[in-house]
């Protein structure tokens, strides 16, 4: 199984960037996928998830409302839309996938991709 991130890079705040994660090895009607982020110095924290079945979508406070997570099935690829970009958005994005137990619990997840960095400049 292979996770694919892709589409971080450098952004001016308030600007919008949409990060893709493509998935390889994976059967497209697995559970759930979601995204990652860990900043300087700081843990990894939970972004969002999407259950892969029912569409159900899961946010972290701090980015509801800002960004969208989706999930295009017939190309086995989840997005994150991110809007309103903001400085402390800045971290590394990962992708990840198959979570046993917990949307927002990063050890749940049995899969994960080799990360995509966003950098939000003020």
């Amino acid at each position: 199984v292979q996770l694919q991130a892709s589409g971080g890079g450098l952004v001016e705040a308030g600007g919008s960037l949409i990060l893709s994660c493509a998935a390889s090895g994976l059967t497209s009607g697995s559970n759930a996928r979601g995204w990652f982020r860990r900043a300087p110095g700081k843990e990894r924290e939970f972004v969002a998830a999407i259950n892969w079945n029912g569409g159900t979508k899961y946010y972290a406070d701090s980015v509801k409302g800002r960004w969208t997570i989706s999930g295009d099935k017939a190309k086995n690829t989840v997005y994150l839309q991110m809007n309103s970009l903001k400085p402390e958005d800045t971290a590394i994005y990962y992708c990840a996938a198959e979570p046993q137990a917990g949307w927002a619990l990063a050890a749940s997840y049995s899969y994960w991709g080799q990360g995509t960095q966003v950098t939000v400049s003020s």
